[in-house]
């Protein structure tokens, strides 16, 4: 009897856990991407201030365009650059999907094939390159003025050192000053026009702002370091005179069953027995509300939530904010779970299509919950998504010059895809007063992005030479960055 053949199993990849330069970094993406490219693809948002390529790769069974119905989600990682163990996390995770996904991993296919995953594995390169050279020094740990654990500081704001988790418009200030109207929102709230002469806004926070409003993302998480929790909007305080108060979002509890899903996914983030950084969630579950936390100003986290459709979290990694080596692959094994799981998690509530009689999709049009006053809207073909908790909720469907239509859902407890909620809209009589209907409407001005142009320039990129790598910096880039705190352009040679 002849013993049937079996093929050799593909090997895995081998990650490598070093820390990356932003050139390997770059390559690495971009190899994971040609070694994948049926489900994988790579593209550029912009760049730093330095003249980095602010690169993202994407997963999905159609890579390079929007599906119907299928949720959009994204990591942003090195926000901070001496935080940089998310960096690597995100690359480990690329080389991870690619791989598994040929190695027929069902639970990854499933995952790809149902979302188009976003990865950033860098916002922040330049600060990342200080913030490297300076861990070689073997540099002190720092402390804030409260005594709290702050670990390396060099690099953690961009080349121009500016703080890119303070550099977001202030929506939440103006989310706030509105509950005293009847009928004020919380989503789609425009930029001030006065956000682009009152501050600096960095090329880093230019280009995601703008990736924001290109993509219908659903959920994100922003990869930090410093502490081990998750922390969830708002992040400013309701009285910005206060610290540690308690500033819930009207999606409250949504926003808690999704930090629920990393943190009860990480191998350690709710033990008692892990190391801590002067503040102790475990009782909370190793989640916390932002603001009850400490309170910030434009953070991305509530520009996410105010300006867009999308959910975004803060991840905060560990203690260490850029651990050594020999901890990377311990720390992966810790994440790689959670990571997954935060994904799986856009999932979670409803979705559907928004159409007129015809059978067209109708953009822009908004869906309300009651009793939850934060409305998301529909994409380019009709399609939203909805993230929500199980039970029982009224859904409105309304857009302008249409009448609108409402329906009660159920969502089970252990739901394990999105329920499809589609909604038919019919063309309004004439006569209809919106105003008695109380049909909402986005503001005109959310639709103006930057109407001064001021930025203008960073849209511009020079592309290199097919084949040629971009630069990295000067050897002694790094010295001269740390002695003066800025970006030495003047010392680069003038064409």
């Amino acid at each position: 009897m002849l013993a049937a053949s079996v093929a050799p199993e593909e090997p895995a990849t081998i990650l490598q856990f070093v820390y990356h330069t932003h050139t390997q970094m770059l390559n690495i993406l971009k190899r994971t991407a040609g070694n994948c490219p049926d489900i994988a693809r790579t593209y550029t948002i912009g760049r730093s201030t330095e003249g980095k390529d602010l690169m993202v790769i994407e997963f999905s069974s159609n890579p390079g365009q929007h599906d119907l119905l299928e949720p959009e989600v994204k990591y942003v990682a090195n926000m901070h650059g001496n935080e940089a163990l998310g960096r690597e996390l995100l690359l480990y995770l690329a080389q991870y999907l690619c791989s598994e996904y040929h190695l027929g991993n069902i639970r990854v296919q499933t995952l790809v094939n149902t979302t188009r995953i976003h990865m950033l594995a860098s916002m922040n390169p330049d600060g990342y390159e200080l913030a490297s050279a300076e861990s070689q020094t073997g540099a002190d740990i720092d402390y804030d003025e409260d005594g709290r654990y702050e670990g390396l500081m060099t690099g953690r704001g961009n080349g121009q050192n500016i703080d890119l988790n303070r550099n977001f418009p202030d929506l939440t200030s103006i989310a706030y000053n509105r509950r005293r109207y009847r009928f004020h929102r919380t989503d789609h709230i425009p930029i001030p026009d006065a956000y682009w002469f009152g501050k600096t806004v960095a090329p880093e926070t230019y280009a995601v702002m703008k990736w924001m409003r290109s993509t219908p993302f659903v959920l994100s998480a922003s990869l930090h370091g410093g502490d081990l929790l998750v922390s969830y909007p708002y992040d400013l305080s309701k009285h910005p005179q206060e610290e540690n108060l308690f500033s819930p979002t009207p999606d409250e509890q949504v926003f808690k069953q999704l930090a629920r899903v990393y943190a009860d996914s990480h191998r350690t983030m709710t033990s008692n027995n892990s190391e801590r950084c002067g503040s102790d969630f475990t009782d909370k579950g190793s989640i916390i509300n932002g603001a009850e936390w400490y309170s910030i100003r434009g953070g991305m986290a509530d520009f996410n939530y105010l300006h867009t459709n999308c959910f975004e979290l803060t991840i905060e990694l560990g203690c260490d904010k850029f651990p050594p080596e020999e901890q990377l692959y311990t720390s992966w094994q810790g994440n790689k779970e959670a990571l997954i799981s935060f994904l799986e998690a856009v999932h979670r509530g409803i979705k559907g299509i928004v159409k007129d009689r015809e059978g067209k999709g109708i953009r822009g049009a908004i869906i309300s919950v009651k009793g939850i006053r934060h409305d998301v809207t529909t994409a380019e073909n009709g399609d939203y998504w909805r993230l929500l908790t199980p039970g029982i909720h009224i859904v409105t469907a309304s857009a302008q010059g249409y009448t609108r239509a409402m329906k009660k859902i159920y969502l089970p407890a252990h739901l394990e895809k999105a329920g499809r909620v589609d909604f038919t809209l019919q063309k309004a009589p004439l006569d209809l007063d919106d105003d008695d209907y109380h049909l909402p409407s986005i503001p005109a001005a959310y639709e103006r992005f930057d109407p001064y142009n001021q930025f203008g320039r960073y849209n511009v990129r020079d592309e290199a030479e097919p084949g040629i790598e971009r630069q990295e910096n000067p050897w002694w880039w790094s010295y001269f960055a740390r002695t003066t705190g800025m970006a030495p352009n003047w010392l680069l040679k003038l064409d």
